[in-house]
């Protein structure tokens, strides 16, 4: 990581492999196995092209000023004409949409179960079997010029398909959780290096990728959990934020933010966008159903009052807390950020099965700082011998809540100066509590 990024002095954008580089593609393989595993990640290269990535799209669905006209803002609501999508845009959206129609190829099982419908191996391994040519005709042709040769080329496509596979859950525990989400992240991330997106204005593209392809992965991840009654994936119960996914509720909080210059390179820390709908709607089911086809937050929300009866507050505590901050969604979109770092990245049960290979490299990124030990890595499972490689002793710094009221913590940041997030206030380290009060409706129980 340059020395640029680290003061917050660029925008940080996930780097695009040189087109004159030779490539060396490989089939990512499992290199997390213990707790040092999990502490050589975070002060690895992947981790930090991880962090810039979603920071990448995080910034690209910040409401933006107009440069001509600072009183008119310019947003990104999903389904908006307001966003282009680029030719290669498009055909990963309809890679999307090539996978759903596979579903007419293994309808649900009929029968009692005790888990998840067995049809979900027979669509799976559908997927599996279309995918290197689905690949093919959606990836751009100067992406799949970088392999020289025939073998270079299955290896590539292999490399890509790895993450585009793990991206839909798992066909051995029928589940599906926030790795599969985070590995679909890294396939898009991949393609990001190669080349295989439009170089465009900066977040034009980006804001693409979040509306046309995300938003759209999204949705088919529901339709498969609702068709095969797929189980949570490593889910923290009801203390968790969301059963399966983590990143609609960090990219729907920017789509709220308060607006920012368009060459800025800080995001706000509180406020939100104008006449946005106040965080303590999202407890409520008809606000829900009014802003779910523009905004991923309330989308999200939406599922879960498909999938969950009862009271918000009790089937959903944590988001129920989270409504009630009145600081605003730049608030909510930087403690979710740092959210997603501890309870996702940093999380051994959820990393474990992220893959590495050439392009998310198994590697210590020189720039990382040292970190300070947390109880988190330290109750993680430690090695049965000492043949490991490449690992450090080092853990992530200690945890914190992402919403405290610790003076200075929450102070204008530099976009660019989170690709390693756990540099400030984040989830209770064991992950056992949560970050807000508890128990039911209290005096921070929306109007």
């Amino acid at each position: 990581m340059t020395d640029d990024l680290r003061n917050g002095s660029t925008i940080p954008s996930l780097h695009v492999i040189d087109f004159s580089s030779r490539l060396h593609s490989e089939t990512p393989s499992k290199r997390i196995n213990d707790g040092d595993d999990l502490s050589f990640f975070l002060r690895s290269s992947a981790y930090a092209d991880i962090m810039t990535w979603i920071l990448q799209l995080n910034r690209s669905m910040i409401p933006v000023k107009r440069a001509d006209d600072s009183h008119t803002v310019e947003t990104w609501p999903l389904r908006s004409s307001a966003i282009t999508f680029s030719p290669e845009v498009a055909k990963l959206r309809n890679l999307i949409h090539s996978l759903e129609a596979l579903m007419d190829e293994a309808p649900p099982e009929s029968g009692p179960r005790r888990f998840g419908n067995a049809a979900f191996r027979t669509w799976h391994r559908a997927v599996q079997e279309a995918t290197p040519s689905l690949l093919r005709d959606a990836l751009p042709e100067k992406l799949w010029g970088r392999a020289q040769g025939d073998a270079e080329l299955n290896s590539l496509n292999n490399e890509l398909a790895a993450y585009l596979l793990g991206s839909f859950g798992s066909p051995e525990r029928l589940d599906y959780g926030t790795g599969h989400e985070l590995s679909f992240l890294a396939f898009l991330a991949c393609v990001w290096k190669l080349g295989g997106f439009a170089q465009s204005e900066r977040g034009m593209e980006e804001r693409g990728i979040v509306t046309a392809i995300i938003q759209p992965y999204l949705e088919l991840v529901r339709k498969l959990i609702l068709t095969y009654t797929l189980e949570p994936a490593g889910s923290h119960g009801v203390w968790g934020l969301d059963d399966h996914s983590f990143i609609p509720y960090v990219l729907g909080s920017a789509q709220y933010c308060a607006p920012i210059d368009k060459d800025s390179i800080k995001v706000p820390n509180e406020g939100s966008l104008s006449r946005s709908p106040a965080a303590n709607r999202t407890a409520k089911s008809d606000s829900v159903d009014m802003y779910k086809d523009t905004n991923m937050y309330f989308s999200a929300i939406a599922f879960i009052f498909d999938v969950k009866t009862g009271p918000f507050w009790e089937h959903s505590p944590t988001l129920f807390d989270i409504s009630g901050i009145k600081d605003g969604w730049a608030k909510i979109n930087k403690g979710m950020i740092k959210m997603y770092n501890a309870e996702v990245l940093s999380k051994f049960p959820v990393i474990q099965h992220f893959p590495f290979g050439s392009l998310f490299r198994w590697e210590q990124d020189p720039s990382a700082p040292m970190s300070v030990a947390s109880a988190h890595i330290g109750s993680q499972p430690r090695p049965s011998n000492s043949s490991s490689t490449n690992k450090t002793t080092s853990a992530q710094p200690s945890m914190r809540a992402p919403w405290s009221g610790t003076a200075g913590l929450m102070s204008a940041t530099p976009v660019t100066a989170a690709p390693r997030a756990a540099t400030g206030p984040s989830f209770a380290a064991n992950g056992a509590r949560a970050p807000w009060p508890r128990g039911p409706p209290g005096s921070n129980r929306p109007a």
